[in-house]
């Protein structure tokens, strides 16, 4: 499903579309996304000597919050820019440079959707309610209860710390 034989196109711009769901993880066993609805649009641009590959993905995605653990939809998106030259030997050690044998007639771009959603994610997956305080979550509940209290004096500083701070401001320059 995601194997483009580009051997019989003819040289120009092509465009793919893909839908992804929460199939397409089962496939990596990936547990983080619960579900997805994402679309992936692949401008495919076919030269003489090499190909571009333009990856577009938009959508959202149902994950496990980091901090309730409440599931919520994440906005994603992002995009890759690839090129795929031809030589005697397959070589993927360049970021977006990948080279296959003159031999190759079709590449599988699955992987490459795969990374391209997974990067997408922020590294930390807070839900909107937590950021805006309208979530109400037990969850959320028991970390105020259990945040620890400032301790303040009345005077609203420490006389230790007033010394110190004396020493700061009493030295010549």
């Amino acid at each position: 499903m995601y194997v483009i034989s580009f051997r019989g196109l003819k040289e120009g711009k092509h465009q793919f579309e893909y839908k992804i769901d929460n199939k397409f993880f089962e496939v990596y066993q990936y547990e983080d996304i619960l579900d997805a609805d994402i679309q992936v649009h692949l401008e495919f641009i076919k030269k003489s000597t090499l190909l571009e590959l333009n990856f577009n993905i938009e959508g959202k995605v149902k994950v496990a919050c980091d901090i309730t653990n409440e599931i919520y939809k994440q906005p994603i998106k992002g995009d890759l820019d690839l090129k795929v030259k031809f030589s005697d030997e397959y070589d993927d050690e360049y970021e977006n440079i990948l080279i296959i044998p003159h031999e190759v007639y079709e590449i599988d771009i699955a992987q490459y959707i795969y990374e391209i959603i997974v990067l997408a994610l922020p590294s930390k997956r807070i839900h909107p309610g937590v950021e805006d305080g309208t979530l109400k979550s037990d969850i959320l509940d028991k970390l105020k209860e259990l945040q620890p209290e400032t301790k303040s004096n009345k005077k609203g500083s420490d006389p230790r710390w007033d010394n110190l701070k004396g020493l700061l401001t009493d030295k010549k320059i």
